[in-house]
């Protein structure tokens, strides 16, 4: 098992900014604390899906499928859309109406990083491609992918709860009025884009 290979391929692609992390800035300035720390479980908790579903063998028969492929990969895709044009809609909204921390509830927070990992088929194809090069063939195969797999959502947590603390350190300068909306657009728009990009992704 070459440990030391996948982990530096693990730390590039947690700190990588995408849907997870666009997701959790969201909550965080919309939820407090508490929002961003329960989309951080959400995130993860959708890779341990997709880790046990390639430990099982579901993920190659996604992937062997182009049209569940694509379905998966458009629902997907359709989700961070209507995420990314609901926070853009709602930008501003929250000073005006009087609105503050807890607009978004902690399950609300969790479900939609379940959502957003689950519904990624980018990520099934990590855990089925990717991880396998790092583990030799033989016995015990599955055993050591299932613990690159934990370690790299163990990684995966851990840097979204400290980007979660970074977030909420700052999250009064964050909310004022203009930067709170302007964010609030920046974000969304990253997400759309995202899902756009999902949507029309070829791999």
């Amino acid at each position: 098992m070459d440990l030391a290979g996948f982990l530096a391929v693990a730390v590039v692609i947690v700190v990588t900014p995408g849907p997870d992390m666009a997701l959790v800035l969201r909550n965080t300035l919309a939820g407090g604390r508490i929002a961003g720390l329960a989309t951080s479980a959400g995130t993860c908790s959708g890779l341990v899906v997709h880790a046990s579903a390639a430990a099982l063998g579901l993920s190659a028969l996604l992937l062997a499928s182009s049209r569940a492929f694509t379905v998966v990969k458009l629902a997907g895709a359709g989700y961070l859309v209507f995420l990314g044009l609901r926070t853009c809609f709602r930008a501003g909204r929250s000073e005006r109406d009087g609105a503050g921390i807890g607009s978004v509830r902690p399950w609300t927070a969790y479900r939609q990083g379940v959502m957003t990992n689950v519904l990624n088929p980018k990520v099934a194809l990590f855990f089925v491609s990717l991880l396998p090069q790092f583990v030799q063939e033989g016995d015990g195969f599955i055993w050591r992918l299932l613990l690159l797999a934990g370690l790299f959502i163990a990684m995966g947590l851990l840097w979204l709860t400290a980007y979660t603390f970074a977030l909420h350190s700052v999250g009064r300068y964050l909310r004022r009025g203009s930067i709170r909306t302007a964010i609030e657009r920046v974000t969304g728009a990253a997400l759309v884009a995202l899902g756009l990009r999902l949507a029309f992704d070829r791999t």
